[in-house]
């Protein structure tokens, strides 16, 4: 028999709407969403193929419970009123990896940890007939999140964050999460068929991650996830079979033109080597180049990139001369549109031309702004070109 959950998938603040979309496009029926999470119904299927498929959650919980709760003794309670049993076997090994709270009366993450440990070993107690766990077998970690004195827990199928995909192993200074960038193109109307050049491209995680979406690649095919080593709640058939949907899908032909720039040779290396772990190596061309050398002869183009934005002292005095070389190339380009995610607040003051839309998007704690300079659409082709 089929169970059927709720489900959270929790991303970054800003970008709810396009993890909504990539849910609907799954099929799945959404609940609500919120600041920083999407809920949504689904069975065990649904599990597999949200952690397999999705490119902009962090990760996929089985929501467990949620109540009001101002007091520690209300937090005890609430805890142990969740059926655990049917989520945890009795040699589990559970505990609450994460507690977050905002605006709330509970806001002590090790209190909250503890004191819900305790109601849950207090509930599966009675339920399994055993006064001591093992906690010998598979990991249940559970994730809280306090809101308004609501509390929300959420049982982690995931594991390791999903913006790791396997392919990064070798990162540039100050990153851009593979999901964030997931994100982030998925917000501008570049297809595959269109240019993309990254002039600043670090690891690679921009054309990288625009490669797989052009060979429709699922970004967690070559990884796994902690829920694959549960005995109970999900079948391993159901793994297999989403893994073997991804593998199906994969468009070994796609055509791309993505290109990646950095003026740091060692940069390239790593981010050629992170291309070839993805598997998408042939259809990005890396080269060390300064952001003063980016050109292209054709029209219609992106430019999607997370240039620096001087995190460090001495870097911020080049910044201004690094956003006009950036304004100008991009002038330079045919009908090209540019976007640029940065948190340097002088970005449209030194490119030279003030953003047509700009969205503020939360870069783990740092405040960041997306910027959109739109070029011109293409003409619509003609039926047989």
């Amino acid at each position: 028999m089929e169970n059927r959950f709720e489900l959270i998938a929790p991303c970054h603040f800003g970008l709810e709407a396009v993890l909504k979309k990539e849910l609907t496009d799954l099929g799945c029926e959404i609940v609500q969403v919120e600041d920083g999470k999407v809920t949504f119904l689904g069975d065990e299927t649904t599990v597999c193929r949200a952690n397999v498929f999705l490119r902009t959650a962090e990760r996929v919980l089985i929501k467990a419970g949620s109540f009001r709760a101002e007091t520690f003794e209300e937090l005890f309670q609430g805890t142990r009123n969740i059926p655990w049993e049917e989520l945890i076997p009795a040699d589990g090994k559970f505990w609450v990896a994460k507690a977050t709270s905002i605006k709330s009366r509970l806001f002590s993450p090790s209190d909250i940890q503890s004191i819900m440990k305790k109601a849950m070993v207090e509930r599966l107690k009675t339920k399994y007939g055993i006064s001591w766990f093992p906690e010998t077998g598979s990991s249940y970690p559970l994730r809280v999140f306090i809101y308004k004195d609501v509390v929300t827990v959420g049982l982690d199928t995931t594991g390791v964050s999903l913006h790791k995909r396997g392919y990064r192993t070798l990162t540039s200074k100050a990153p851009i999460t593979e999901t964030l960038a997931a994100a982030l193109i998925m917000l501008t109307p570049w297809r595959k068929d269109r240019i993309l050049v990254d002039p600043f491209c670090g690891s690679g995680t921009f054309p990288i991650e625009a490669a797989m979406m052009a060979a429709n690649m699922a970004p967690g095919m070559n990884r796994s996830f902690l829920a694959e080593e549960w005995n109970s709640l999900i079948p391993k058939k159901c793994w297999y079979e989403a893994g073997d949907e991804a593998g199906d899908l994969v468009d070994e032909r796609a055509e791309t033109d993505i290109q990646g720039y950095d003026i740091d040779g060692d940069v390239i290396r790593s981010a050629r080597a992170n291309a070839q772990a993805a598997g998408v190596d042939h259809m990005i061309h890396f080269q060390q180049r300064p952001v003063s050398g980016l050109s292209h002869p054709k029209k219609y183009g992106f430019i999607i990139t997370n240039p620096p934005y001087g995190e460090r002292i001495e870097e911020k005095k080049n910044l201004p001369e690094l956003y006009r070389q950036l304004g100008e190339r991009f002038a330079a380009l045919d009908s090209w549109s540019a976007y640029v995610i940065t948190a340097y607040e002088d970005a449209e003051k030194y490119m030279g031309r003030k953003a047509d839309k700009n969205r503020k998007i939360y870069n783990g704690m740092m405040k960041t702004y997306f910027y959109q300079f739109l070029g011109p659409k293409p003409p619509r082709r003609k039926q047989g070109e």
